[in-house]
């Protein structure tokens, strides 16, 4: 009998995931993995993903289930690697994205890694997506409920990885998880799906940085295109590439935020159409349809969870980065986010924006 660790963060997919396994017939334990205390994030924090509440929502599916339940302490590994990280990029001008860090850094290592040390076969997570093996290669497909597939977030799954996952979801809509969760009396099965970031439950990332780092971040000019001084901004942690509100400054006009130099301590205000750009440059990429892209290649892009694929061609330039050109202009390509390409339903890889 092939064995299963069900990442179960206490929400209704995760949850209904651990019973498609078990009714397939795997032999499953669920586990939770503890990714921060209360104190490390100053505030409260009980409903996010990995709080005390998802943690007993978790035990509570798992109880009905009959299978062992297991909570995993990932703290230090989760604060070095994502929250760290998500506070670099802000400092340096970026926009970072934490889940896909989470899934790269902490979700499947560290739980593949306690796959092998149990002898276990497959790691399993509520993601709505699948996985596909084709001619020796795994492959990475949407999920069937486009309004709710995590592709864009699962670029960075390596082959390795991908051999030894299983996304149960990926065939299922949302409305039918739901309705599977109540046939089955599930606790969670109405649970309100959370939107933040789990360590900032708030959406006050700002706050959050500043009590979390101690830090003071001064403030700076405000310059417009052409390098002149039209303003004072309160340090660049409160400015992403496309912001328009919150800025603190009225112009009789709307201005928006189109580059943050942390060098120089300026954030740099434009028009809307200033916000356009044909091209972006990505690292640290991973491939996942292709162990490399030959010359030019046309595929989908986005550069954005929410985003829209648009038509673009991508060249390689070395082992770490790529090249993206978008067949028309696409607005606030910000430093620090994801791009993610698409061959189809497949996502051919991704990397970061710089």
């Amino acid at each position: 009998m092939k064995k299963a660790i069900i990442a179960m963060s206490g929400g209704v997919d995760s949850s209904v995931a651990a019973y498609l396994m078990k009714e397939k017939g795997f032999d499953c334990i669920g586990a939770t993995m503890k990714l921060f205390d209360n104190d490390d994030i100053v505030i409260n924090n009980e409903k996010s993903c990995c709080s005390l509440d998802g943690v007993e929502d978790a035990r509570s599916v798992a109880r009905k289930l009959a299978i062992p339940y297991y909570v995993f302490n990932f703290r230090d590994e989760f604060c070095k690697k994502v929250i760290d990280k998500f506070i670099y990029t802000y400092e340096n001008g970026g926009t970072p994205n934490p889940c896909i860090d989470c899934n790269r850094n902490l979700k499947f290592q560290k739980l593949m890694d306690k796959m092998k040390e149990l002898d276990f076969d497959y790691v399993v997570t509520g993601h709505y997506a699948s996985v596909e093996e084709k001619n020796g290669r795994f492959l990475l497909k949407k999920g069937v409920d486009k309004s709710k597939d995590q592709s864009y977030v699962l670029y960075s799954l390596t082959q390795n990885q991908l051999s030894h996952i299983i996304f149960p979801l990926g065939e299922y809509t949302k409305d039918e998880i739901r309705k599977i969760a109540n046939e089955q009396g599930f606790t969670n099965a109405n649970k309100k799906e959370s939107q933040d970031i789990c360590f900032v439950p708030d959406g006050d990332y700002v706050s959050f940085i500043k009590e979390y780092t101690h830090k003071t971040y001064p403030s700076g000019d405000f310059i417009n295109t052409d390098n002149e001084v039209i303003g004072t901004h309160q340090g660049i942690i409160n400015y992403t590439v496309g912001q328009r509100k919150g800025l603190g400054v009225a112009f009789g006009e709307p201005r928006y935020v189109c580059s943050v130099n942390p060098e120089n301590n300026t954030v740099t205000l434009g028009s809307n159409e200033d916000l356009f750009s044909k091209e972006l440059t990505a690292t640290d990429i991973n491939l996942i349809s292709v162990d490399r892209i030959d010359g030019e290649m046309k595929v989908t892009a986005k550069i954005r969870y929410n985003h829209k694929e648009q038509p673009a061609t991508v060249i390689q330039l070395d082992d770490k980065t790529i090249k993206v050109f978008f067949d028309e202009p696409q607005r606030a390509i910000t430093k620090g986010q994801a791009v993610v390409l698409y061959d189809g339903e497949y996502v051919v890889g991704g990397g970061t924006i710089i």
